[in-house]
């Protein structure tokens, strides 16, 4: 079997590596590992999300699908008022996120969970995602309508999808 990002433990080999990029003037170092998410690259379109959206609002932020954890880190570097929750099924993308929002000095802020552990009365003001699409369209529905649901009133996400 193979391993894919959206895999909840992969079973393949680790294989430890570093991501660099640059954003907001700063330069970014952030661990990574196989059977992650864009393990090897800043992903183009988490690039955008990043560039492209307005920074983020004081409150309670969800980055769905979280990977190594580029999005929670960086949106909790950019707002201190802020509880980051980065959600993946995948363990390894859950511990290499909690690893670099330590190393980042943000870990006392962003919570690191699986799907199924987000407790329901958490209630989202902003989302950011580049969903998991290859898990299938229905999976990706049902996944999207779940999170979605989950925003406040005047909650915002913001996706984007290659």
């Amino acid at each position: 079997m193979t391993d894919h990002y959206f895999t909840a433990s992969p079973a393949g080999p680790s294989r430890p590596r570093t991501v660099r990029f640059r954003l907001d003037g700063r330069d970014m170092e952030l661990a990574s590992d196989a059977s992650v998410f864009s393990a090897d690259r800043l992903d183009p379109g988490t690039r955008v999300l990043l560039t492209e959206t307005p920074l983020p609002r004081p409150g309670v932020l969800l980055d769905l699908g979280c990977g190594y954890g580029p999005i929670a880190c960086v949106q909790a570097l950019r707002q201190p008022a802020a509880e980051v929750w980065a959600v993946d099924v995948n363990e390894r993308a859950r511990g290499l996120t909690a690893t670099n929002a330590a190393a980042l000095g943000v870990s006392t802020r962003v919570r690191v969970a699986a799907p199924e552990d987000v407790p329901v009365e958490v209630q989202i003001d902003e989302m950011w995602s580049n969903p998991p699409i290859r898990i299938g369209k229905q999976a990706l529905h049902d996944m999207l309508g779940h999170w979605l649901g989950r925003l406040a009133p005047d909650g915002t996400a913001w996706l984007v999808v290659a």
